[in-house]
């Protein structure tokens, strides 16, 4: 079929395909924590073993966004996003297969490469489809698939009787993407401003050098430092809630239908939070939407240590995907716009790869802790002083990147 050579039908429809691309990723990223109870049980496993492997999915994470934004700013963002999209379906698949802790880990590290990898350039498609005052927005419409199919998987938890029901969260986790390839080798287009960057003329501009020079020449030093900071902080208090929630629930004394209801709410708070917070940015500017996100996760934290009952631990689950994931879209959003095309790729996995060291420490620190007999009112508690020294290295982005950046960005759309 013809793809539209409108700017604004092929610019939806990128997004549009990257957003399921998304929801297919929020669906696999919660499966093991949606999946841990019955999992533990087949195979014997301790609390600390499955926070091995809770990590080991995120460990794949972090080579993974690195190589896979790099790719992109060689060989194409859609390229490099199909071949991602194939490796994290195969494995999910693989997942089902798996008959002991070993194979269980080394399942879940391969897919989290295939997931790693194809964030940068979700993030990276959806910034050059959209117009420049707009690109917040589009990154914010991707990402929300991913608390959204967080969500699908607790429905598909729920939904799946008996201690074997496990595995259709992961049948449904690889199939999916699978017969999502032949719609992105048909419909999805790589990026013109790729496209441009990579042309005799425009390769004439391309900064040169390798990875030290996009993230710390030509004044990015610093701000490639607070992105840095930022990322790993937000992202250790959100994966310790997206691997952990389910059982902290549990913990007080609530039944596993009441913990997949907050596990729900925290997803779907998550969706709404990631499109609207993140456009928000387009509307009343970086500093107030960062500032507002990050006063908004510690409210969130507050009121999750304070819940006891179902309907108030749903609520705080719902305050905390509200802010915790809709920041972490803006997160993606901020990046996306600090590094000229030539280097976004490149600029973006680095980011993303040491975000990801949060979601490795986030459920590893968590379960030993759990291990050990420490409550989840120590753990949430702790989560604050985290959460605001990321919020103060996120400012720091905002006050350096704002004025220098937006030019840039406004003359790379030209």
């Amino acid at each position: 079929m013809r793809q539209s050579t409108n700017p604004s039908e092929s610019g939806a429809l990128t997004i549009g395909l990257c957003l399921i691309v998304a929801l297919l990723e929020g669906l696999d990223l919660q499966s093991t924590g949606v999946a841990a109870p019955r999992m533990a049980r087949e195979f014997h496993l301790a609390v600390a073993q499955m926070g091995w492997a809770f990590s080991i999915g995120a460990l794949g994470l972090l080579p993974g966004a690195a190589i896979g934004g790099r790719l992109a700013d060689k060989l194409g963002r859609k390229r490099v996003l199909m071949f991602s999209v194939a490796m994290f379906g195969i494995f999910s698949i693989a997942t089902t297969q798996v008959w002991d802790l070993n194979s269980l880990l080394a399942a879940r590290f391969l897919t989290g490469l295939g997931l790693g990898a194809a964030m940068p350039n979700l993030i990276a498609l959806c910034s050059e489809a959209a117009r420049p005052h707009q690109r917040n927005t589009a990154v914010g419409a991707m990402y929300c698939g991913m608390p959204f199919g967080a969500a699908l998987a607790a429905v598909i938890g729920i939904v799946s009787p008996g201690d074997e029901g496990w595995r259709h969260i992961f049948y449904v986790g690889g199939i999916g993407p699978l017969l999502v390839l032949p719609l992105l080798a048909l419909f999805l287009r790589e990026s013109s401003q790729f496209v441009a960057a990579r042309s005799p003329s425009g390769a004439s501009r391309a900064p040169s050098g390798g990875i030290a020079r996009a993230l710390w020449q030509e004044g990015r030093a610093g701000t490639t430092i607070a992105l840095w900071i930022s990322y790993l902080g937000t992202l250790i208090v959100l994966y310790f809630l997206i691997n952990w929630l389910p059982s902290l629930v549990l913990s007080r004394g609530l039944t596993r239908v009441q913990s997949s209801v907050v596990q729900m709410m925290f997803n779907i708070g998550g969706g709404i939070g990631a499109i609207v917070i993140a456009s928000l940015m387009d509307r009343i500017g970086r500093r107030r939407t960062v500032g507002g996100m990050y006063l908004g996760i510690v409210v969130a934290l507050a009121a999750l240590l304070s819940a006891s009952g179902g309907t108030s631990m749903a609520w705080g689950g719902l305050l905390a995907g509200l802010f915790l994931v809709g920041g972490q879209s803006v997160l993606y959003a901020l990046a996306s716009s600090l590094y000229p095309t030539e280097v976004r790729g490149t600029g973006v996995g680095a980011a993303v790869a040491v975000g990801r060291m949060g979601s490795i420490l986030g459920p590893l620190i968590a379960g030993q802790l759990l291990a050990i007999g420490q409550g989840a009112t120590v753990l949430l508690a702790a989560s604050i002083p985290l959460i605001a020294v990321a919020a103060v290295a996120a400012w720091l982005v905002v006050g350096k990147s704002a004025p220098r950046y937006t030019a840039a960005a406004a003359q790379s759309a030209q």
